[in-house]
């Protein structure tokens, strides 16, 4: 099983990237449009990976970190979602965005995905929504150190998890909490 990929890019299109790892072997991997929109040739870059294996063919999937390839395989645990219709669900938005529209149960939302239809949808959100709700009751928690404390603040303060999780990105978990609790409230306008 291949699990995580380290190499340079050596080819990107809209669905997939060719990775040239250490070793001479190139492989293809296929990601979101809004992940290959984000990378570029020659760029090192290091992917955990999900590899489908099927009769005819091995597919490898990447993602921007762990939590996304988590929420892949959540996804495909849905009758009737395969690899290449969990990535286009994961292309939708954020993960928060997509767990967001799953807890409330707008199909409208899903069914944005090529492919999938009303009752796909619906199975997705029956059998999804306990475990995207647990998965949400928690994630706070997993806030990293000081990052976590600002996303509680946040909360607290009554901004949504998804407001403040956003105000915090690209900040860095090394300055004290009051300062990055002033930055999130500046991006919050």
């Amino acid at each position: 099983m291949i699990s995580y990929i380290a190499g340079t890019i050596k080819q990107i299109s809209q669905k997939h990237i060719v990775v040239l790892t250490n070793a001479g072997l190139g492989y293809e991997v296929f990601v979101t449009t809004g992940h290959a929109s984000e990378l570029r040739i020659g760029q090192v870059i290091e992917l955990p990976t999900y590899l489908k294996v099927a009769e005819t063919a091995l597919e490898l999937f990447g993602f921007r970190s762990e939590k996304e390839k988590y929420f892949f395989q959540l996804l495909l645990s849905v009758k009737g979602i395969g690899p290449k219709g969990a990535l286009n669900i994961l292309a939708l938005g954020s993960i928060v965005d997509v767990q967001s529209a799953i807890g409330r149960g707008d199909i409208k939302y899903l069914t944005a995905v090529q492919g999938m239809g009303k009752k796909t949808a619906e199975r997705l959100v029956v059998e999804l929504k306990s475990k995207v709700d647990a998965v949400d009751q928690t994630s706070i928690a997993s806030e990293v150190g000081s990052l976590g404390e600002v996303v509680e603040a946040l909360v607290i303060m009554g901004y949504s998890k998804e407001d403040a999780r956003d105000a915090i990105d690209g900040l860095s978990g090394d300055e004290p909490v009051e300062v990055l609790l002033r930055s999130a409230l500046k991006h919050l306008g």
